[in-house]
């Protein structure tokens, strides 16, 4: 009774509260796609939701660990001994369910905050859940093995351990790494072996800096008009993801499989055309993207041409004409190859009228006579998405009918210049997936181009590294043109826009700087009127978040 009271009840006890309260850095992790190094940049922005509670646990810990140890020598200590053996072991009980109900209130308190992307309790994470119990419980392991019954030092421990747990998530993390590598591998060897069992699938793999999702929802829909298609949905573009989306959903009916290619690091391209083996590659933009991981838009480029690389001799390779680095890979390559966007390119477009209700223009493919398309997509880029599209499909066969037909019927990918009417005569346009510097310069053109006041909601671009604030600055001037308010997501973020904002004459009381993007909104609401357009653009996850 000795041993449990003293030891082993208040260790597992202060684990189980650690358990509940590291939540929030296990949502951390899973938004880094269990990156390590994006966790400690989570972290380090991320401070006071990723330190301070666990601060204030192990404070928490300590005193109630001194009040138990307190209470317990007093009785002890009594010269009834047997008589106090019943107080004894409820003081331990109710001191160890405070150890308990701290990490309970820490973990209920970092659920208060508003998820944009919610966190999932998916087989990974349960895994890591795991490894983290086993790396808390070694604590008082090694401490009674190694010291034996010595009591209060194996507490105190976990009192430490409580303060440095946003470290011991990430130990986790390793330890749990050889079994994730282990079912990775097995689950991209059978998603390999799936998609490569029909001889007569097509395999089209697209990356590029971004554009890279709407341009695989145009292919998609335009190439549905002959072909049965599965394209990988919304952003699933890592290795996982597209490992998933094989295995769960390919079947034999399928003729052309799409792939999304995403990457954050060099290399990750490569995996990923491994495992797709693709006959087509798109690549549709290089550009300051992820920089806080690549570091230098030359690695990018570097990733970016790994989808080239891949293809076989006899396979094609699509490049988006921007003048600069995709052109110039376009020229590098000695295989089958089309370029798209720019007049004079394989595919261009020509006479084209953009409004609020979309586009139209003239469409030059190839040797084919220049046709007349309609589309509801916003937005000048969009007819650029659409040229290399339209590459991929005169290729696979495609006739001029089939292709009008696609371009007719494609919508608005979700949180992409999205369009929506409200009740109130409010159009709101949803631009809040992800933005960089070429869309948002897009974005605000297509915003300049609507009747009515203009208001945008926007908490800048991230994950630029050292060049972030310059961007962010430019974009502000940028959108001193485009706007009449501005409501601004984030003060600490903001301030490089509200620099260029500031540099430009914009006027002050035009702009509001909020902490979160539920305030923005009550904001907004508050000074919306019939007749005026508001976009959201981009929306920063959770671990970006400074509300």
């Amino acid at each position: 009774m000795d041993m449990l009271l003293m030891y082993w009840l208040p260790c597992l006890c202060m684990i189980g509260g650690m358990v509940l309260a590291a939540r929030r850095l296990l949502h951390y992790f899973q938004l880094e796609s269990y990156q390590f190094h994006g966790y400690f940049q989570t972290v380090n922005r991320q401070w006071r939701g990723a330190i301070a509670p666990y601060l204030a646990l192990s404070g928490i810990y300590l005193g109630v660990f001194l009040l138990y140890t307190f209470i317990a020598i007093i009785l002890w200590m009594s010269d009834n001994h047997a008589s106090w053996t019943v107080p004894q072991v409820i003081w331990a009980l109710l001191c160890c369910a405070g150890y308990v109900l701290a990490g309970w209130l820490i973990r209920k308190r970092g659920m208060k905050r508003s998820e944009k992307k919610k966190f999932a309790l998916t087989a990974r994470m349960k895994r890591l859940y795991g490894s983290l119990i086993v790396t808390l419980l070694l604590i008082p392991v090694l401490v009674f093995l190694f010291w034996g019954d010595v009591h209060a030092f194996g507490a105190i421990c976990c009192v430490i351990a409580a303060l440095l747990l946003p470290l011991l998530v990430a130990l986790a993390g390793v330890l749990a790494l050889p079994i994730e590598k282990l079912i990775f591998h097995l689950y991209f060897k059978d998603a390999e072996k799936k998609l490569l069992e029909n001889p007569r699938l097509i395999r089209i793999g697209i990356t590029g800096s971004y554009g890279k999702t709407s341009t695989k929802f145009i292919l998609a829909e335009i190439l549905s008009q002959k072909y049965n298609v599965l394209a990988t949905p919304a952003s699933f573009n890592t290795p996982m993801g597209v490992t998933r989306i094989i295995r769960e959903r390919l079947t034999p009916a399928h003729q052309v499989f799409i792939g999304e290619m995403g990457a954050r690091h060099v290399g990750e391209i490569k995996e990923l055309s491994n495992l797709v083996h693709p006959t087509i590659g798109i690549l549709t933009a290089v550009g300051p993207q992820h920089l806080d991981t690549f570091k230098t838009i030359e690695r990018i480029e570097k990733t970016k041409y790994e989808l080239i690389d891949a293809l076989p001799q006899d396979g094609l390779g699509v490049f988006m004409n921007d003048d600069g680095i995709v052109t110039r890979l376009y020229e590098k390559t000695g295989k089958p190859k089309m370029l798209a966007g720019k007049e004079g390119a394989d595919a261009w477009a020509s006479d084209v009228s953009v409004s609020p209700q979309g586009s139209h223009f003239t469409l030059h493919l190839g040797d084919w006579e220049p046709f007349e398309c309609t589309t509801p997509l916003l937005g000048r880029h969009n007819i650029g998405n659409i040229c290399a599209a339209c590459c991929v499909a005169k290729h696979l066969g495609l006739n001029r009918e089939q292709i009008r037909r696609g371009i007719q019927q494609l919508k608005p990918v979700e949180h992409r210049l999205q369009l929506l009417k409200t009740a109130g005569g409010v159009t709101v346009i949803d631009d809040a997936f992800n933005t960089n510097p070429t869309s948002s310069k897009e974005a605000l053109r297509v915003l300049s181009s609507f009747p009515g006041r203009r208001v945008i909601v926007t908490p800048g671009m991230v994950e630029l590294g050292a060049e972030e604030a310059r961007y962010n600055e430019e974009f502000g001037q940028a959108m001193a043109d485009a706007v009449d308010v501005a409501v601004l997501v984030g003060k600490r973020h903001t301030e490089p826009i509200q620099k260029g904002l500031t540099e430009k004459g914009f006027p002050p009381e035009s702009i509001h700087v909020v902490a979160s993007l539920d305030e923005a909104i009550r904001v907004v609401n508050g000074i919306l009127r019939p007749g005026d357009v508001v976009m959201y653009e981009n929306d920063l996850p959770d671990h970006y978040n400074e509300g």
